[in-house]
């Protein structure tokens, strides 16, 4: 064999496994970037948060698969701190669907982390029946928001008004990319039907 080749050889056996190495340290790094917990609002006022809300965009999901326009959710601030939440739709027939539920806030220190069930009370001592509601993003005015699952399986846009300014929504779509969502899933909502 001559030189030339034992040189090359020599280089694939260091090359290749650094080659290999170095792609899985990348790898790792972007699996545990994506395992990072998204960052919230620093801040929420319940008050203001309170009142109607118009969906502009979701994550398609489960449980929101008959609701085909008109998506809005409220949330009532009850004595004690309780949140009722309704959420409403209409569905395919044209009928209009309701789901109520409550909401409790899990982060008392920013507001901006909460959790919602629809389940009967009698089930809430089960973990499972009560999902992640983190808010990402909000208006000054309370005029929109950003909200999203820590695990990114479900990402909301909603807005006060049934439409919502262009710049507002694409500076959500920016946030959202840095924390981790794909926006690309986002399914636009029809309202006003």
């Amino acid at each position: 064999m001559n030189k030339g080749k034992l040189m090359r050889k020599g280089l694939l056996v260091v090359f290749v496994p650094s080659l290999l190495i170095g792609a899985g340290l990348i790898a790792k790094k972007a699996a545990a970037q994506k395992k990072e917990k998204p960052t919230t609002v620093q801040s929420v006022d319940l008050k203001k948060y309170a009142g109607q809300w118009y969906e502009i965009a979701r994550y398609p999901n489960e449980f929101q698969k008959k609701c085909l326009s008109n998506v809005t959710a409220e949330y009532i601030l009850e004595e004690g701190g309780g949140i009722t939440v309704i959420n409403r739709c209409k569905t395919a027939d044209g009928a209009a669907n309701e789901a109520k539920g409550k909401a409790r806030v899990k982060d008392k220190q920013t507001n901006a982390k909460l959790e919602v069930r629809f389940a009967p009370r009698i089930l809430s001592f089960i973990p499972n029946v009560w999902g992640d509601y983190w808010i990402l993003d909000l208006g000054a005015d309370y005029d929109y928001a950003l909200v999203g699952s820590p695990d990114r399986k479900y990402l909301w846009v909603l807005s006060r008004t049934p439409e919502i300014d262009s710049t507002k929504y694409e500076n959500m779509m920016q946030i959202a990319r840095q924390e981790g969502y794909n926006p690309d899933r986002l399914i636009k909502t029809e309202q006003g039907q």
